[in-house]
């Protein structure tokens, strides 16, 4: 009988996850039954929300439960169907989780439109990584040519998009990335007009150099210091999409607010946070402009692709050290 190996969630972390809160476990994969599909896992996506997942608090969908499969968006394969929407072969992406073999309900997983791009692109810029990016930036940001976007967290999955979006729309763009190889390639390939080392540079004073006329975008990935030193520069009306606050995820203990926050009263500063799935009846629309820019060369993009199911709840921790660059993803 074919066999599952997944990752169900044993325990809930405290402070850093690793191996300890997982139980590796191999067991029967069953049939699909009427409306399902069998498929067979062949990318799992390695995001900060994983981290979120695991914490019994407040969130924009349940808590993983103990005991259950960890959650986990994927590309993978149709193994057999028992729905007439898909057939064997056809790929597809969703919430199939930490797992060789997932049976979902054929309505919850997405077939991957043909856009003539490797599927390595679905993980990153035309999957939801791109769509993030997207709808952050150009529905939340709404950046006009001219002005001045900041990004933090720069070269990873969204933030590298999100600058190359923003160039795309006649902006000067600033990237905050975390050593001197990701800052070149932010700079010499896809093409920001400035990138800081923030664990090298007193970032307060490059801000003050990179952004001359005051920043008027920032698309916020980590929150912490380089949120307080944003805010002190932000203009009148800024607008700031809040797409994650990575930098308190692991935190044992409730983080301090912002105590530069009264500017957002006094500059009029637009905050909003939001989640991907938010725009999802425009996601058709974003996936074929994105893949439109990847074919002609205007967005670029990295993988950091760590082989083996078995390596994941390591892997997921990269995101917490900045060992990854673009898109991390595990291929089984």
């Amino acid at each position: 009988m074919l066999q599952n190996k997944a990752y169900r969630l044993r325990t809930r972390p405290q402070g850093t996850s690793g191996h300890d809160h997982f139980e590796f476990v191999s067991e029967p994969v069953g049939k699909p039954r009427s409306g399902e599909v069998l498929v067979k896992v062949l990318y799992l996506s390695l995001d900060p929300t994983n981290r979120i997942w695991m914490s019994d608090i407040p969130q924009y969908m349940e808590p993983v439960k103990v005991g259950e499969v960890m959650r986990g968006l994927g590309i993978g394969r149709v193994e057999s169907s028992q729905s007439p929407s898909l057939k064997e072969g056809d790929l597809v992406s969703g919430l199939l989780g930490w797992q060789e073999y997932a049976i979902v309900d054929a309505r919850t997983v997405t077939k991957l439109p043909d856009l003539d791009v490797p599927v390595e692109a679905h993980m990153g810029p035309v999957g939801m990584t791109g769509l993030t990016a997207y709808f952050g930036l150009l529905e939340l940001g709404q950046p006009q040519a001219g002005e001045t976007v900041v990004v933090s967290a720069a070269a990873g999955a969204v933030g590298s998009i999100v600058g190359q979006i923003a160039k795309i729309k006649g902006c000067r763009v600033v990237g905050l990335a975390g050593s001197d190889d990701k800052c070149t390639w932010l700079t010499k390939e896809l093409g920001f007009d400035v990138a800081i080392n923030y664990k090298k540079e007193d970032v307060g004073a490059a801000l003050d150099k990179a952004c001359p006329k005051g920043i008027d975008v920032y698309f916020e990935n980590v929150g912490g210091q380089i949120l307080e030193e944003v805010l002190k520069r932000v203009n009148l009306f800024a607008r700031i999409p809040l797409c994650g606050l990575i930098s308190g995820y692991n935190a044992e203990r409730p983080v301090p607010g912002p105590y530069q926050f009264p500017q957002l009263l006094m500059k009029r500063v637009r905050l909003q946070g939001f989640i991907v799935f938010d725009f999802v009846q425009r996601f058709p629309e974003a996936v074929h402009q994105l893949a439109q820019w990847v074919r002609e060369g205007r967005i670029k993009y990295r993988s950091t692709i760590v082989k083996g199911l078995d390596k994941a709840p390591d892997a997921l921790n990269m995101l917490f050290t900045g060992d990854n660059t673009g898109k991390l993803f595990i291929e089984l």
